[in-house]
This record gives C-alpha cells, sequence and structure tokens, in this order.
C-alpha cells in the first residue's frame, strides 16, 4: 500500500500487530492475481470514486502497470479473494484492461481488515476532511482507539485529529457543502461556534458570498454578537477570536470569560475521559 512521507505512527503497530499493519512483511511475498477472482471488500470504507480520476489512473496503469500492490485476502479456501485495500487501483486496473493484478494475500481477521482499509483511506491524499473525520470516528468507536491512538496511527497530532472529529458536529447541510468542496476546513471550523439554523445560514453566505476563511470568520463574530440580550450578552470580538484560537490549539471547544479588571476564566469542554486526557496530555 501507498503510504504517504508522514507514514504510520506506532498506533496501529499497537492495534495490528507488526505484521498485521498496512505493508509488506518480511514473510510475504507479491502475487498475481486473477482480477475476476477479486471482490470489494466488505469493510471498504466509502470511496469517492471520480470517472475522471479512475480513468487517469488507468491510463498512468496501461504506461506503467501497477506501481504498489493491492491488499486481499482469502475466501473459501483461496479460490477467491476480499479486497482489503486499494481499491481506487484495482477498479483502474479493470479499466485499463489488465487480466492480473500485484497483490498481497494476507489471512486476517475482520476487525484487521477493517482497520487496515480505514488507514488506507484516511491516508488518501484526495480525501475531504468530513470523510476523514468519519474515518477517525469509526476507529475511536469500534476499536476503543483513544484520539492520541489515532493521531499516532496516521501520523497526526492529537489536536488535529480532535478538530477534525468536531466537524461530525456540524449540521447535516453544513457537511454536505464540506462534503462537496463548496466549504474548506478552516469555513467548517469557524461555523462550528454557531447552532442550528443560523449555523447553516451563515454556511450559504459563505458560499453564496465566495467569503475567504478570514471573512467567514468575522461573519461568525458578527452573528454571535447579534445574538438577543436574554440568550446571551454580545462577546468583544477579541475575546471570540481567542476562543477560537484556544480551541483549534487543544482540539476542544473553549470558553474565555474576562471581567474587564484583568480577571476571568478558561472553561475547557470535554466529552469524555479519553478527549480530556488528550488535552491535559497536550497542556503539559
Amino acid at each position: 500500500m501507498s503510504i504517504k512521507k508522514r507514514g504510520l505512527g506506532r498506533g496501529l503497530e499497537a492495534l495490528l500487530g507488526v505484521d498485521a499493519a498496512p505493508g509488506l512483511a518480511p514473510a510475504e511475498e507479491v502475487r498475481a492475481l486473477p482480477i475476476e477472482l477479486i471482490q470489494k471488500g466488505r469493510h471498504q470504507p466509502r470511496l469517492d470514486l471520480r470517472p475522471e480520476a479512475l480513468e487517469d489512473l488507468a491510463q498512468s496503469i496501461r504506461a506503467q502497470g501497477v506501481v504498489q500492490p493491492i491488499v486481499v485476502r482469502p475466501l473459501g479456501g483461496g479460490q477467491r479473494y476480499e479486497l482489503i485495500a486499494g481499491e481506487r487501483r484495482w477498479r483502474a486496473s479493470q479499466l485499463a484492461g489488465l487480466h492480473e493484478i500485484p497483490a498481497i494475500v494476507r489471512d486476517v481477521t475482520d476487525a484487521v481488515a477493517l482497520s487496515i482499509a480505514l488507514i488506507e483511506n484516511i491516508q488518501r491524499e484526495d480525501l475531504n476532511p468530513l470523510e476523514e473525520a468519519t474515518a477517525f470516528s469509526r476507529l475511536v468507536n469500534e476499536f476503543s482507539m483513544t484520539h492520541q491512538e489515532v493521531a499516532d496511527a496516521v501520523g497526526r497530532s492529537r489536536a488535529a485529529v480532535s478538530n477534525l472529529l468536531r466537524l461530525l458536529e456540524l449540521q447535516e447541510e453544513v457537511k454536505r457543502k464540506l462534503e462537496a468542496g463548496d466549504l474548506e476546513m478552516g469555513h467548517a471550523r469557524a461555523l462550528l461556534a454557531l447552532e442550528g439554523r443560523t449555523q447553516i445560514e451563515a454556511a450559504q453566505r459563505v458560499v453564496a458570498q465566495r467569503l475567504s476563511v478570514r471573512e467567514s470568520e468575522r461573519l461568525v463574530r458578527r452573528l454571535q454578537e447579534a445574538k438577543p440580550a436574554d440568550e446571551q450578552p454580545p462577546k468583544d470580538p477579541n475575546i471570540a477570536a481567542l476562543e477560537q484560537q484556544i480551541s483549534e490549539r487543544l482540539g476542544a471547544k473553549t470558553s474565555v470569560r474576562h471581567d474587564g479588571h484583568g480577571r476571568g476564566s478558561v472553561v475547557i469542554y470535554y466529552t469524555s475521559l479519553d478527549e480530556l486526557d488528550g488535552i491535559l496530555n497536550h497542556i503539559k
């Protein structure tokens, strides 16, 4: 499997064992398997396989062949195989007219198959932020991995993982705009400060007016300040900006309270003890 330069961290090795991590173990070899004997994996994360991107890859394969082998596991005594990693290469090879494809055959459990597929999916360069967040969420929920373990496994910081997971708190309509590429990660982070219909309407304005991330942050601050007095008092724009900076640094929602006399407090919100542990480790 193709690995980005940042590489896999020790978290995945701890989860799967060194021999199970995506890559070629010393005892394994690459085999040429008939494409028609390979079926799509049951545990494949959802991939956005754009036809034009597949055709580009197919042209490359026609010219250079499949550079990185796919990973499969045997089914029915080895008569057929289930794809674990490399769906784009497998589909593009079919488009290119190949009859065989280089593959690593690995006899692994459902859990390991899922984890390998997820890690490869996370490390795809064209994965959008929401797809990454969904994959991180599956690692957390299905494998009981902490945010730090996920970060170690995919070569990211814990704060980056936590910030991506926060995207799942967005309103569904806003998620769709992020998934479609109408919003960038920076836009989404700013919009997280809003809730409900206000968040949706702000996202619509960002897209319609083609606002930059900085302009979107200013829009969010104006909307926060415009809330009725009985909902919450107006927040100083500088305090709102400081809250966002701290939240992004820690990967958690924060609130800064300042009384104007040099005194105040910083409140850090968390949704689980795991998240709290990660925040504390980040502060140390």
